[in-house]
This record gives structure tokens, sequence and C-alpha cells, in this order.
């Protein structure tokens, strides 16, 4: 299973760039045509999404899908190559 800090980083990166370019969750929804309360979800960390939707995000803000994983603007010790998958036995 994916560790849910890793969840939760990702959705406060997706809040972060949508506060950054002052777009709202209603446009943000019309922007990536998934539901508002979805892109909800994702901010608070309460959805693990695909790489698919990811590209999606990635697109609207116009960044690579590496780059939107970068999370070292919401604290600068944490990057994507920090986190392990963990699987079980």
């Amino acid at each position: 299973m994916i560790n849910e800090s890793l969840i939760k980083e990702f959705g406060l990166r997706i809040r972060e760039l949508r506060s950054e370019k002052n777009i709202s969750q209603e446009k943000l929804s019309f922007l990536t045509g998934f539901h508002r309360t979805y892109i909800g979800m994702i901010e608070r960390g309460e959805r693990n999404i695909s790489l698919t939707n990811m590209a999606v995000f990635a697109k609207i803000f116009e960044m690579t899908v590496s780059e939107l994983l970068n999370f070292s603007s919401i604290n600068p010790k944490h990057s994507f190559k920090r986190y392990e998958i963990k699987t079980e036995d």
C-alpha cells in the first residue's frame, strides 16, 4: 500500500499550485474534467489518483509530472525520491 503521507503531500502540492494560479476548485474542475468534490478529496489526501490523472494536472499547471511531484516547495526536506512504496509480504 502507498504511504499515506505521500498522498497527503500530493494533495497539498495540488492545492498550492491551484492557489498560486488563483484557480478555484470549481475552475480546476472545469479545466481538468474532474468533479469538484474529487479535487477536494485529492487536496485533503483522501484519494490516491492514477498516473493518468496526474498527467492531466501537470498539463493544466504547465509542468511535467516529475515537476508536479516535487514537494520541496511544501517542505524542503521532502521530495518524491524520499518515499518508499510499502508492499505486502
